[in-house]
């Protein structure tokens, strides 16, 4: 019998017989709408990953060393195919309002390592934002899919998605945060430290975890106060991490962004610092970093942006002169323009710019696995 078939049936019930029984009645209603209530609380809310401030220094590290051994695995240790296929039969969609060249095809081609199906749904093939909302689209597509990755505008639009879906969702990029870039960095960071103390003959990273390379590390950031730099801002300082920032005036980060950054600072001993001098920020650093000063949806402010950035181009001389480390490294998430950083220093030895690239895949991958074959991070 049915819910709402017991429901009327008790209703009629209460109205033909005496009040004693009626009253019996009802209390059975009520006693099965409370175990409806404590089924529906009960259904455990899955697992996301929006941004690395919800998480711990061990499980962001943990992430970066799990994805240091997919790569030892598929690369070195087995030259095969994979033989394991833990999510054959799941779909991973990937839900793109925005462009993608390496986000894309990173989560691509993990969830087919991991056996899965990545099914693509970028802007101008679904309803989302046209005829129908997000609130719908999130609950429509989280029933037939086993995990969403969503590349999206505001924050708030991933946090929304994540609220209502019933699977996984991953947060390909928002306007505030992007969470999946950033474990690659952090990735790249660790592989260089461990091979530049070892030495590079074969891949041995996966023998040590990062919080044995990247506590002490200085990275400096020399660009926009965009989404790279917030999300290093709550997840360097957190894992012991030095972080420098040069943005022009008039170019600032979240002040709930800055106070976690800060606050994370305090604990573990580290320093986070701000200027509009890009040779201030880079003075001792292991590290630097830049990154686009044209994000995807302000081609309108190019104009005053490269006027405002003047001066912030990577050079050699410029971070020489700074007095970076000697053996200092240069990071950037693509896509790169000239003006961002000049040639001798993107194509350079110091440059980790393509490693950091690839290692997109193996983060994702290790997300993928932690949410949609263990169901944590």
């Amino acid at each position: 019998m049915s819910y709402l078939t017991k429901a009327l049936s008790l209703r009629a019930l209460t109205a033909q017989t005496s009040p004693s029984l009626a009253a019996a009645s009802l209390a059975s209603f009520s006693s099965i709408q409370q175990q409806r209530r404590n089924l529906t609380s009960s259904v455990e809310k899955p697992a996301h990953f929006l941004t690395t401030a919800d998480f711990s220094a061990d499980q962001i590290l943990n992430l970066v060393s799990q994805a240091v051994q997919f790569k030892y695995e598929a690369n070195h240790q087995y030259p095969q195919t994979r033989i394991e296929r833990p999510l054959a039969g799941k779909t991973l969609a990937l839900m793109f309002s925005k462009r993608s060249t390496r986000t894309r095809v990173a989560t691509e081609t993990a969830m087919a390592y991991l056996g899965g199906h990545p099914m693509f749904l970028g802007s101008q093939d679904i309803q989302l934002g046209v005829n129908e909302s997000l609130l719908d689209t999130s609950r429509v597509v989280s029933s037939m899919v086993d995990g969403i990755m969503a590349r999206v505008g505001g924050h708030e639009e991933i946090e929304l998605l994540a609220k209502e879906s019933k699977v996984p969702v991953i947060n390909a990029l928002s306007a505030k945060y992007h969470p999946t870039q950033i474990l690659a960095d952090l990735m790249t960071l660790h592989e260089h430290v461990h091979h530049r103390q070892v030495g590079n003959d074969r891949y041995t990273a996966h023998k040590r975890h990062p919080s044995e390379t990247l506590p002490g590390l200085k990275v400096a950031w020399v660009g926009d106060a965009n989404n790279i730099l917030q999300e290093m801002l709550v997840s360097f300082p957190k894992v012991g991490i030095h972080l420098a920032a040069a943005c022009p005036a008039g170019y600032e980060c979240d002040q709930d962004v800055v106070s976690i950054a800060k606050s994370d600072a305090e604990k573990t001993g580290t320093s986070v610092v701000f200027t509009t001098q890009p040779q201030e920020a880079i003075h001792d650093a292991d590290v630097v970093v830049t990154d686009t000063w044209i994000s995807m949806g302000q081609e309108e402010e190019k104009a005053k942006r490269l006027k405002d950035f003047a001066g912030y181009q990577v050079t050699m001389d410029m971070v020489q002169k700074a007095g970076a480390r000697p053996d200092w490294t240069f990071m950037h998430c693509l896509p790169r323009k000239q003006e961002e950083v000049d040639d001798e220093v993107f194509y350079s030895d110091r440059s980790l710019v393509f490693p950091e690239a690839e290692n997109r895949k193996w983060t994702i991958l290790s997300v993928i696995h932690a949410l949609m074959v263990k169901g944590k991070i």
